[in-house]
């Protein structure tokens, strides 16, 4: 090989390493699972595509993520969170999100998807009901559930499974609905803490911090009811779990999963951008189709006739759903979670 090929051949190889190593890696912490296999599959490679990026998912609870980005808030593992709505707003009241971008899908979004005055915004939303084992109900010849103090049946006496409320939001949801239905709110958890013991504690076979073991926990025929959100369990019943959705007389509770971008991210204008593509129509569209995330974007197009079906439920589904007093809960939920410790989960 004469020296002029050689030279060739060593600045071709030059400029792919340099085009190689401008390729930046950005981490953004979410659930797992099917929402973390759909944005893997149908969203992020455009994005990595047109930003000559990379995307890697920090998967795990909302309560991990958190926890994970206070503890290194200075320099985060994630340069983009996914928290839900409830957990967000303690992150941005911690100082972990920085503004997101004043960008036109913003204001293509629902009003309610803009939060706390645009340091996050609603990535997607549903609602937190009572998930039930059909299988089970089925070979019991039981109704279906039709209201949050079902929980406290005796029939269920041991086939109960319910989140824990400090570490999951459906949980808390479960947990609050229930107070309100014994004539409690927010600002009045007394009913909720006091009356457990006597209804609904008999029946908990096991509180769980996730809902990762639920899927397992309905095919062994060990889980009866548990609090879940209609998309989730959609998604499980895609992979042959025998999961339905019952809307409960007293209401859902309104789920939306926030996106924010952390402060003091080593990459601050790329990650706004990794922000601003997941609420475009295209990605919203993706993740309603493939793992579905009701969008937040009212410019989605929806194609196939299950999603089309699933938006017309939840539309059903809001017309009772209820906004939780996030900013009462947040700043007694440490409060609340001692003393879940102390005398419910024991």
């Amino acid at each position: 090989m004469n020296i002029q090929k050689i030279g060739l051949l060593s600045a071709a190889l030059l400029t792919a390493f340099g085009a190689s190593a401008q390729v930046k890696t950005l981490y953004i912490g979410m659930n797992g699972g099917t929402t973390e296999q759909a944005y893997v599959k149908y969203v992020f490679p455009e994005f990595e595509k047109k930003f000559n990026a990379k995307v890697v998912v920090v998967p795990g609870t909302s309560s991990d993520i958190l926890a994970k980005v206070q503890a290194s808030k200075e320099k985060p593992p994630v340069h983009v969170m996914h928290l839900d709505d409830g957990v967000m707003m303690r992150a941005v009241r911690m100082g972990l999100c920085q503004k997101l971008a004043d960008t036109p899908v913003l204001k293509d979004l629902y009003s309610t998807a803009i939060l706390a005055g645009g340091m996050a915004a609603g990535v997607s939303v549903t609602t937190t009901g009572i998930g039930y084992n059909k299988k089970l109900f089925d070979e019991k010849k039981w109704a279906a559930p039709t209201s949050w103090m079902d929980f406290a049946d005796a029939k269920y006496k041991g086939k109960v499974v319910f989140q824990s409320a400090p570490s999951s939001s459906y949980g808390l949801h479960g947990f609050l609905m229930i107070n309100r239905a014994m004539g409690g709110t927010e600002k009045n958890v007394e009913p909720g803490f006091t009356k457990w013991a006597s209804t609904v504690g008999p029946n908990v076979l096991e509180y769980i911090p996730s809902s990762a073991k639920l899927s397992e926990m309905v095919q062994t025929g060990d889980a009866a009811i548990f609090p879940l959100t209609p998309t989730a369990i959609d998604g499980l019943k895609a992979k042959g779990i025998p999961m339905e959705y019952a809307q409960p007389k007293e209401g859902s509770v309104v789920l939306m999963v926030g996106q924010c971008v952390t402060a003091n991210n080593d990459a601050p204008e790329l990650a706004q951008k990794l922000s601003e593509f997941m609420l475009q129509p295209f990605a919203q569209a993706a993740m309603m189709e493939h793992a579905t995330q009701i969008p937040t974007n009212p410019k989605t197009q929806l194609t196939s006739a299950p999603a089309i079906q699933m938006m017309d439920q939840f539309r059903g589904y809001m017309k009772n759903a209820v906004a939780l007093d996030w900013d009462t809960i947040n700043t007694v939920r440490p409060e609340w979670n001692s003393r879940w410790s102390r005398t419910i989960e024991k």
